[in-house]
């Protein structure tokens, strides 16, 4: 989960003065966006604004530490190239990547930017065309960093400040060019509508804005300016938009293998249907201006071959497989999960991209280059969705968005012909805008939105709130909360520790009393058990005190704290339903605290209560006392 950095550098902030903002907009940039009444542009200017405080107000990630930076996780991968290459001069073996791992903890101290191969050297994971497109910006920060009094290592505020701004000023490119785009092909009311739907109601705000460093926005702005130049080139055949795609293809599948699927957008435009004619027309066309197609082969080639002279440099072969165990799974693509699990599903975290889903059936009765369209659309979906990380959530699908935003065009231009369908088409977007703030707040620093642990009964607790009951995190680990008041409450087992003399159990908590010590010698209590078999409509109730002198963060390793109802099949005991929850999640350091787990009993048998506490490799030592089971009904009964 991400939170706020309290670091408060300012070297490299934008300082404007109000007055000259202020004067500098009401003369200038006002002016020539209202001119010609064009609510496109009005629009434009108003995602941009958006946009900008949100990268450099709301979560300024240029200055967070460690793992919230902006060359941090995938990011450091993209760029770990430029100083490798340009400070390092080591681009094979790597020998000073220890040194900034622990500086800058960019991925919690391991090398996930790549993979030692078996001659030693190491392969970077990441294609390389972010690099490239991340070195002007790169060149800027080892210019001023040591005039600046900043370590020139590739890593320090002005090389996290200048990717950011890149990512931001791309971002903005692409929103420029997607406008202009659409204008060709939409009126101007049907493009604003749009832009505002993309921008501030969708997760490109998040990409476009504070993760900028990633791919997406920058392959995005790709898209916009490959589909523009496409357009441009089926309009006049020449050579100088041919170079354009050529090298907008390339570099796309430079920075993204998968990419290569941009190719189909020049292959299909202008195609309608794929009936018998129509595609003998194609061959025809391809036949004509062969040379040219030809041109477009060449452009992109020299740039995908970037990427295998790398390999061969390292490896010593052209290509190189560098995900290790990260594979697809072609045959059984995991589209429901991607799409709709509660954990990272696309549509279920960007709902406003539901409207280009719906805008493909106005689209294929009026819009245009069908072909083109909802092929690259279809196949990039299976791509994406057949990922076996895909979990990864729908960042993946943000560069295929300019695509999208030609069925997208189309549901509004619909929309628009009718009054009834105008005033749904408003309201959605004020929900979209609405929702879309909340999960941008809540994922970054509001604390409701945990992007490894999101659970059905635990994302329709705290949806759309700004608040919500300590309890309620329980639910990310898929357990119960009964939040009313308990009735007919009855002590069914107590763990009594006082007795105990085994080493485990000791008094050195802030009040001498005994307790169980977890640690990476004793990983979990015993599970202590006792029969009883309930009955229909009741709750069970385990509670706990627990006590560690530090937080454990890390999910995997966190403390499970769990309760069982089981029932005796022959001899083996059989689980008939499990809860349990993360201790460390309500758990502070420094603090002891008595913690609940709650079970609803089910309608069948069963004849013994279990409960344990378990940690898994964690380095911080859990104090456990106090271990009591309780029986009630819910309130009423």
């Amino acid at each position: 989960m991400y939170g706020v950095s309290r670091h408060k550098n300012n070297k490299l902030a934008p300082t404007i003065g109000n007055d000259t903002f202020m004067s500098t907009l009401n003369q200038t940039i006002l002016p020539g966006i209202l001119k010609n009444k064009s609510y496109s542009r009005i629009a434009l200017f108003i995602a941009v604004i958006v946009l900008f405080f949100t990268s450099f107000g709301f979560y300024p990630r240029w200055k967070q530490p460690t793992t919230e930076a902006t060359i941090s996780w995938d990011v450091s991968g993209y760029y770990w190239y430029l100083p490798s290459i340009f400070i390092y001069k080591d681009l094979k073996g790597q020998g000073f990547k220890d040194a900034i791992l622990n500086k800058y903890a960019p991925t919690n101290n391991d090398f996930q930017q790549g993979m030692q191969l078996e001659n030693g050297h190491y392969v970077m994971k990441y294609s390389s065309g972010m690099a490239i497109m991340y070195l002007p910006f790169f060149a800027v920060a080892h210019m001023v960093a040591a005039p600046l009094g900043y370590a020139a290592d590739g890593f320090s505020p002005p090389y996290q400040f200048t990717i950011q701004l890149g990512g931001f000023l791309v971002a903005i490119l692409g929103l420029w060019y997607l406008r202009k785009l659409l204008l060709l092909y939409y009126d101007d009311k049907v493009v604003a509508i749009a832009l505002l739907l993309l921008a501030l109601c969708s997760n490109y705000l998040n990409y476009a804005a504070i993760d900028c460093g990633m791919s997406h926005s920058w392959l995005f702005t790709i898209y916009v300016l490959l589909l523009l130049n496409t357009h441009y080139l089926y309009h006049d055949f020449k050579v100088k938009h041919a170079v354009r795609v050529g090298l907008l293809v390339g570099l796309a599948t430079l920075t993204r293998p998968t990419d290569i699927l941009s190719c189909l957008i020049p292959l299909l435009w202008g195609m309608e249907t794929i009936g018998p004619t129509a595609i003998r027309e194609r061959l025809q066309l391809y036949v004509r201006q062969y040379r040219l197609f030809a041109i477009a082969l060449l452009c992109a080639a020299p740039v995908v071959f970037i990427q295998l002279v790398y390999w061969k440099y390292v490896s010593g072969h052209w290509l190189v497989y560098s995900y290790a165990d990260q594979e697809f799974s072609w045959t059984t693509p995991h589209f429901y999960d991607y799409t709709f699990s509660y954990k990272s599903g696309w549509l279920v975290y960007t709902p406003a991209m539901v409207c280009a889903f719906v805008g493909l059936i106005p689209f294929l009765l009026q819009g245009r280059n069908k072909v083109a369209v909802v092929t690259f659309f279809a196949l990039n979906f299976y791509v994406v969705s057949a990922w076996d990380i895909w979990w990864y959530g729908g960042r993946a699908m943000v560069q295929s968005y300019p695509v999208l935003m030609l069925p997208l065009c189309a549901l509004v231009a619909a929309a628009l012909n009718r009054r009834i369908t105008t005033y749904a088409l408003g309201i959605g977007t004020v929900c979209f805008l609405y929702y879309n703030t909340w999960i941008t707040v809540q994922y970054h620093s509001g604390g409701l939105y945990d992007s490894e642990c999101m659970t059905k009964s635990y994302f329709w607790r705290v949806v759309g709130r700004w608040s919500a009951p300590e309890r309620t995190i329980s639910l990310r680990d898929s357990t119960e909360v009964y939040e009313g008041t308990p009735m007919n409450q009855t002590l069914l087992y107590e763990a009594d520790f006082t007795k105990d003399t085994t080493s485990q159990f000791t008094s050195n908590t802030v009040d001498e009393r005994k307790h169980m010590l977890l640690n990476t010698v004793c990983s979990q209590t015993p599970v202590y058990a006792f029969a009883w078999s309930g009955k229909a409509g009741s709750w069970l109730r385990a509670e706990a005190e627990f006590y560690s002198t530090e937080k454990e963060w890390d999910n995997v390793k966190m403390p499970r704290f769990v309760m069982q109802i089981v029932k005796d099949n022959r001899g083996v005991p059989q689980i008939v339903k499990e809860n349990w929850l993360r201790v460390s999640r309500l758990l502070d350091g420094g603090t002891a605290k008595t913690i609940l787990l709650d079970m609803q009993l089910p309608e069948v048998t069963f004849d013994t209560v279990r409960i344990h506490v378990k940690t898994y490799k964690s380095d911080v030592a859990l104090q456990v006392r106090n271990i009591k089971v309780w029986s009630f009904t819910n309130e009423g009964k």
